[in-house]
Formats: C-alpha cells, structure tokens, sequence
C-alpha cells in the first residue's frame, strides 16, 4: 500500500491530469496485490464506473449552462438580482452570491459558476471600488455553491458510487447550500462595515426591479423547473437536465441573444466537459475496485473502530481527514477515492447515509477553495489576473464560515434531513 501512495504522490506533484494519475496508482495496486489476471478486467471496470444512467444528466447540465452564457441569460440574472439588494451597502458582492445560488441551480459545476461570475463581476466589483482580493476570493466561494445546491454533478457521482438516491441528495443539498450562502453574507457584511463598501444603487425603485424581472423571467425559470420538478417527482435529474437545455435554449432564440451558428461551438466544449468528466469517473472507478479488493475500507473501519464506537467522533475523525484531503488534492479524486473508504464507515456506525453524503460532498467542495491547491483559486486567479497567493489569503474568511456551518450540520442532522423527511411524508 505504500507504493501506491507513493505513486499518487508521485503523478500529483509531476502535474499529471487527474484522470490518468487515478488510474495508474490503481495500476500500481493491483500490482502491489500481485495477481496478473486481475490487469485483464481493467477495461471492464473502466466501462462499468460510465455505465449509469445517472451519469447521464452531467452533459444536460453542461449543456444548459453553456446556452446560457452564450446566450446573455446570466447577465439578466445579473441584473434583477442587483435591482433586488444593490441600494444595501455592498450589495453588489450580495449579488455576486445570490446570483451564483441562482446559477448553482442550473449548472450544477463549481468551475462554470466561478468562472461565469468572474467574467461578469470583477471588472465592476472592481469599477465600484472593491478590493480585488475580496472580489475574486468571494467569487471563488460562491463557486463553491455549484456542486451543492442541486442539481449538483458531486451528488450524481456519489449517487453511482454508493447507490443512495440522487433525489434525496438533491433535496438535502438545498438548505446547505442557502446557509453556507448566508455565511457568505456574514463575511460580507462584516467587510463591507469594516472597508466602507458602496450601494450599487441610491435607492430601491420598484419600477426597475419589474422592469428586470420580466427579462429575466425565462432565465429564473430554468432553476425552478430543475429543483421544482425534482422535488414534485414530476420527472428524474436526468429529465430535468434536458428540461433546462430546452428551456434554455428557447430563451436564448426568445432574447435574440443566441445564435444558431454557435451551437457548433457550445455542442463541442459540451462534449469535451463531459468526457473530461467520465474519463476521471471511468479511471477513478479502476482504484476504488482495486480499493474493494484489497478490503481497504474494512481494514481502515476496523482501525477506527477499535478507537470509538461512537458517530460522532467517528464523523470528527472523518472532517479531520477531509479537511487535510481538501487542502492538498482535487475534488474529482477525492470522491472517486474516499467515498468508497468512508462511506461504509459511516453507514457502519449509524450515520444516515443522505446526511454523510452531503457532509462528505460539503467538505470535498470546500476543498476547492482551501489553499494550497484549491481548484477554483487557480481558476479565478487565472481568469481576474489576481496573484493566487492575495486570493489564498483573502478567501480564509470564506473557507471559515464554510467549515463552520458544515460542522454544525454534521452533528446536527436534521438541518440536513428535515427536508428531505419533510416531503416524504
């Protein structure tokens, strides 16, 4: 076991992609396990880990997600939100979050939500007098929201790999991701008192607010149809997926901001994204079957168990290590990885299996904006032009708030299933 971890090591700080570094450390098991016929069915278990119809509403979200952009729908989005809250002081950095819960419910993607708020709000953050630090670090953790207010690409994949149901993530994922998005508030609160931030408005005129509303009515519609539909059971995260590519594409021909010569373009980047994706889930599922074969997960739950029978510090001891997972690797990896160590612990112990799962996704996605080797921080120091290391120390506050209401949750479970509990009855 410790030539693999070494061979992980190893590919991560070469800089390999994260699908072929998966795959080859779980090469390097099986070699390590020393039996031969085992390297035959890596094809087979490769196939396997794509072979969900789960899987499928990843590119129908992706897809949605780019007709939206392209066709100008977020900057509507923009707009009605900062008619909504921009006569409160710093209410522009207010919009920034609102506006990425909005999108989160569409795009389901950390990366698409950063990188759709940067390319919208920091030159203007920047115009109104905020400090670019702040910007691009609040637009980094409101990134974050994207994979846990559903529909969320982390709980499709933690979906597959444990087999708890997709809609019942969905529905937990909500009320996590509005109270980390209040958390965010509070940071922002606090900053906009402490550097004297600005109104984007004077004052609140409710003239415009209907005037923005009605432009953007078919772009807040995508959400609604995603989440409501879901929830109702009128039809799978899957159906909805292609429910929100439909509806967005008929806004974007509506505003006559889309172009039929573009789809070429948007059908293409679609295709890459989600092969991106499969080809991590593919070479991920190849470690986490060499994983089940060398009774890892039962060798580690017998380890902790012998310290505590107790959940709670049980769950302590699994924040300890995600916190430490999240500072120094990937999201994807994480959960192609971890999930099938920790989970059955979890369940072992008694946890619920919705509410370790969204705890586990929370972390995972926090990960992404904790330095060192937070994802989004690269992604939006790359698209702002900020210096990653004025990003990395800007966006600890954020990081902070995120933790803390995530450890809340994770011992008090009802913040997490009331909702889910509630619409089953």
């Amino acid at each position: 076991m410790a030539l693999v971890g070494i061979a992980f090591v190893l590919f991560l700080l070469l800089g390999m992609p994260i699908a072929f570094m998966l795959g080859l450390s779980g090469v390097a098991h099986l070699l390590v396990l020393d039996n031969p016929t085992f390297l035959s069915v890596i094809p087979q278990r490769m196939f396997a880990g794509i072979n969900s119809f789960s899987l499928l509403c990843i590119p129908f979200f992706v897809l949605a997600g780019d007709l939206m952009n392209k066709g100008g729908i977020t900057q509507r989005i923009m707009g009605f939100v900062r008619e909504c809250v921009g006569c409160f002081r710093g209410g522009l950095a207010y919009a920034a979050v609102i506006v990425g819960m909005i999108l989160s419910a569409i795009l389901g993607s950390a990366n698409a939500v950063a990188a759709i708020l940067c390319a919208v709000l920091v030159a203007e953050m920047s115009k109104d007098g905020y400090d670019e630090d702040f910007s691009v670090s609040l637009i980094a953790s409101a990134g974050v929201l994207g994979p846990i207010i559903p529909p969320s690409v982390t709980f499709i994949l933690y979906s597959v790999l444990t087999g708890v149901s997709v809609n019942k993530l969905f529905i937990a994922g909500i009320v996590p991701g509005i109270l980390i998005g209040l958390g965010y508030m509070l940071v922002i609160r606090y900053y906009t008192k402490k550097r004297n931030y600005p109104r984007a408005k004077e004052k609140f005129e409710p003239k415009e607010l209907f005037r923005s509303f009605i432009k953007a009515a078919p772009a807040l519609l995508v959400p609604v149809v995603i989440v409501g539909g879901v929830l109702g059971g009128v039809f799978t995260p899957t159906e909805s997926g292609a429910v929100a590519v439909t509806i967005a594409f008929i806004s974007g021909l509506a505003y006559r901001t889309l172009k039929l010569s573009e789809l070429p373009e948007i059908l293409l980047n679609t295709a890459m994204t989600t092969a991106a994706i499969m080809l991590i889930v593919a070479f991920g599922n190849i470690i986490g079957w060499t994983f089940a074969i060398d009774q890892l997960p039962t060798k580690i739950a017998k380890g902790m168990v012998a310290i505590t029978t107790n959940k709670n510090l049980i769950m302590l001891m699994i924040l300890g290590a995600l916190v430490i997972i999240g500072c120094v690797m990937d999201g994807f990896a994480a959960i192609m990885i971890f999930v099938p160590v920790f989970a059955p612990i979890a369940k072992a112990v008694g946890i619920d299996p919705i509410h370790f799962g969204i705890i586990f996704s929370v972390m995972v996605n926090i990960g992404l904006i904790t330095p060192p080797v937070g994802m989004l921080l690269f992604v939006t120091s790359n698209i702002s032009k900020v210096p990653l290391g004025k990003i990395n120390k800007a966006v600890l506050p954020f990081v902070l708030s995120a933790f803390i209401i995530t450890l809340i949750m994770a011992f008090v479970p009802d913040i997490v299933l009331f909702l889910p509990k509630l619409l089953a009855k």
